[in-house]
């Protein structure tokens, strides 16, 4: 996983989860954050999106323009359905 910056946070989790959590970051010998970041990113998806961007040879520059157009786009699609 690559090094991005972090930032410090607090969270109220049920006690069964924080204690899974630990078992498994000792298990997989990583620090609890690092466990409990990579099951984040796991969970929403991240992991996926990052082998994709892996695969890509659209540049970031090019990958947010094309967003920004579909975006764009949607939301005029939206207006529209929205007068008639």
């Amino acid at each position: 996983m690559a090094s991005r910056p972090k930032r410090k946070v607090t969270y109220y989790i049920a006690e069964n989860v924080l204690r899974a959590a630990k078992v498994g970051a000792a298990r997989a010998d990583q620090a609890n954050s690092e466990f409990v970041e990579r099951a984040l990113r796991s969970y929403l998806g991240f992991d996926l999106l990052e082998r994709v961007w892996a695969r890509s040879e659209l540049s970031e520059k090019a990958a947010m323009e094309l967003a920004l157009e579909a975006t764009h786009a949607r939301r005029r699609r939206k207006r529209a359905a929205r007068r008639r």
